[in-house]
């Protein structure tokens, strides 16, 4: 028998928060962060080069969450989005003010290319028994973000760890 709350078993394995991007991919938004970082990648700057390569232009696979960042504001939003939803569900119905993310791990499928519209949703794979650490007493919980394109391919995941806690007094 479980101690977490009926509401949260529920959400296991479940998909929530199905979303399609805002906006398609577009070479503005990957020209800013390659230029950021110093990413001098042909792929991402020579038309010949990533059709030689990539069969034309891709975004660069580190940049996958990028298509969900929400904008601080947008046209008919009533409240603030967030990402990862469910790891801020988690806080509050399990009553855990504080949070770190202890790891995070991508992996890629299909290349994501100009154009794109990305849809998106999170899996919430599983919630620890209650542990004491060095930051509190809290549970970790384990959550899956999952990309496709607008043509059902799979493009990648996103999987995060995350422990939720309070302060011990």
């Amino acid at each position: 028998m479980s101690d977490l709350p009926a509401e949260v078993e529920g959400w296991i394995g479940q998909k929530r928060y199905e979303l399609v991007g805002e906006f398609d991919v577009e070479r503005g938004y990957i020209f800013t962060s390659c230029s950021s970082v110093q990413n001098g990648n042909p792929i991402f700057w020579d038309e010949k080069a990533a059709n030689d390569i990539t069969d034309g232009f891709i975004a660069p696979p580190s940049m996958i969450s990028v298509w969900f960042r929400p904008h601080d504001w947008s046209p008919g939003r009533t409240e603030a989005a967030v990402p990862l939803q469910v790891h801020f569900d988690l806080k509050k119905v399990l009553d855990l003010p504080e949070a770190v993310m202890s790891d995070n791990t991508i992996t890629f499928g299909e290349p994501v290319r100009i154009g794109d519209r990305l849809r998106t949703w999170q899996v919430l794979r599983n919630v620890s028994t209650p542990k004491k650490t060095k930051l509190g007493t809290g549970r970790f919980w384990d959550i899956d973000v999952v990309y496709e394109n607008q043509r059902g391919e799979w493009v990648g995941t996103e999987s995060y760890t995350g422990f939720g806690y309070r302060r011990d007094s």
